[in-house]
């Protein structure tokens, strides 16, 4: 039987019996991208004082980050939008490109008034996007859910930016679910991924659909295997593209 974390340490307290203590998890590795140095010092700061994350480098381009993403060995980027020589969106796109960063998740920040930049970011790969002026502890918990391997979609402004911005006569580029992919999905899993494209996670769709987090979480993964989806984030741009959310009714009835 696995011994609980003493809450303290966040590791396993010895086993009685063996004396073994169960090492704590790896940091996560952590890039910070931003072409203010003042900005990515604050952030390096705040990072750096979580016991569960390591600064493994700073990039004041997207130039930089690509090549810190490989150097470094980071297992996330704090990437910024609005950055010189290469902006955060195409050094997005090349991290996801790249095979040999194919475990790189990318962090977006941004501000509300470059919304068609945030679904240009998730088309090109970012996991998940936040808003500059979020509180430390939410961008400290936004990292640790990106690189668990969820993606972070606001609630808030996620069904609004990605419904008004993709209403454009823009074609999405390969890679993203092609909405008649959509006609594979069962009536609950088309119930699951509209919840998911206004920004819920496991457990709030769950708990709409009178669920369990388990088997909602079951419904997720089969539906990102039907329409070859990479994370939430695409699932999000494939329920708008193909109508089963829109601007005017978010969801379908569950």
């Amino acid at each position: 039987m696995t011994a609980p974390l003493d809450p303290a340490s966040g590791t396993s307290p010895a086993d009685p019996l063996s004396g073994a203590t169960a090492p704590a998890p790896a940091p996560i590795r952590v890039l910070l991208a931003d072409d203010q140095t003042l900005v990515r010092a604050a952030f390096a700061m705040l990072v750096s004082s979580a016991r569960d994350m390591d600064v493994v480098g700073q990039a004041g381009t997207g130039r930089e980050a690509v090549e810190l993403a490989r150097t470094a060995r980071a297992d996330l980027v704090v990437m910024d939008i609005r950055m010189p020589d290469l902006d955060g969106i195409e050094a997005t796109r090349r991290i996801a490109a790249d095979e040999d960063l194919a475990g790189v998740k990318v962090l977006v920040l941004t501000t509300y008034d470059t919304d068609e930049h945030i679904v240009e970011a998730l088309r090109a790969g970012a996991s998940g996007f936040l808003v500059k002026d979020t509180r430390p502890a939410e961008l400290l918990d936004a990292i640790r859910t990106v690189a668990a391997g969820e993606s972070l979609l606001s609630p808030g402004p996620t069904a609004r930016l990605i419904a008004r911005v993709l209403r454009l006569p823009d074609a999405p580029p390969p890679g993203v679910p092609a909405p008649a992919a959509l006609a594979a999905l069962s009536e609950r899993e088309r119930q699951v991924l509209a919840l998911v494209a206004r920004g819920l996670n496991n457990a709030e769709a769950a708990q709409t659909l009178g669920l369990s987090p388990l088997t909602t979480k079951t419904h997720v993964s089969r539906i990102m295997g039907k329409l070859g989806a990479r994370d939430r984030a695409q699932l999000v741009i494939a329920a708008y593209e193909s109508g089963l959310v829109t601007p005017t009714c978010r969801s379908e009835s569950p």
